[in-house]
């Protein structure tokens, strides 16, 4: 079987992450994203992927990078949905502008990737799609009304998609991680402890503290569940939202 894997949002934290261990199993991989420098900059670091830039808003864009990605490295029997923002605000400041953005990216971007790989899967009667959810598809977070909510349709696209295509060799999982050591947590820490005057650790302590092991999620182990449930191994797990978070939704 050709193992060729596309993953979106593949330029940095958990999708590079992702992309590195997908290289590492014997996987081709092609890394997308909206950057091309950044994707060029990730790409070197993952043993012989290709890259395509694009935005998986854009189902246009995204039909052509799919076939594109195809014609160099074979069909796509594995997508990894990571692409995705985050917008933090009270929900009476959410405007309809952040409602439509999270909606787009996390759940329509991997409706459109699914959509362009789906026909070829089926008739080769086998794939694997795994979306890159968060705790937030399975609690509720203050202020991340838009987010909350975009994660939380995702899993159930997940789930309602791994029941129509149970019997045709094709698996469609779901990976909720908590808060993850990226640059996003960093930039997050300098700016609490910025605007609070408190110590880093301390604005650290704001992530780790939700987490049961009092500690940040490593990208790696992300990535090291989506390798397994890529696996033959894991034929049998379907429509799961797997959380990876040290038990904070235990």
């Amino acid at each position: 079987m050709d193992k060729h894997a596309f993953v979106t949002g593949g330029g940095s934290g958990i999708g590079l992450a992702i992309a590195k261990a997908l290289a590492g199993a014997g996987w081709r991989v092609t890394i997308a994203g909206r950057g091309e420098a950044r994707l060029r900059e990730a790409a070197a670091t993952v043993s012989g992927a290709q890259i395509r830039p694009f935005d998986v808003t854009d189902k246009s864009a995204v039909n052509s990078a799919v076939d594109a990605a195809a014609e160099l490295s074979g069909p796509v029997v594995l997508l990894v949905n990571n692409a995705g923002s985050v917008i933090s605000a009270p929900f009476e400041k959410t405007d309809p502008a952040a409602w439509r953005a999270m909606l787009d990216v996390h759940l329509l971007g991997a409706v459109h990737c699914t959509q362009a790989v789906l026909p070829g899967m089926r008739a080769r009667g086998w794939g694997r799609i795994v979306n890159i959810a968060s705790t937030a598809g399975l609690i509720g977070y203050r202020n991340f009304s838009a987010y909350v909510a975009a994660k939380h349709a995702l899993v159930g696209l997940t789930k309602t998609l791994a029941l129509e295509v149970a019997k045709s060799g094709i698996t469609v999982n779901a990976v909720c991680p908590g808060y993850v050591d990226t640059d996003i947590i960093s930039s997050a820490v300098r700016r609490i402890s910025e605007k609070t005057q408190r110590a880093p650790a301390e604005a650290l302590a704001t992530f780790t503290a939700v987490n049961p092991q009092g500690r940040l999620v490593r990208p790696e182990e992300v990535a090291g569940a989506v390798v397994w449930l890529a696996s033959d191994e894991a034929a049998a797990v379907n429509g799961i939202a797997l959380p990876i978070d040290g038990g904070e939704v235990a």
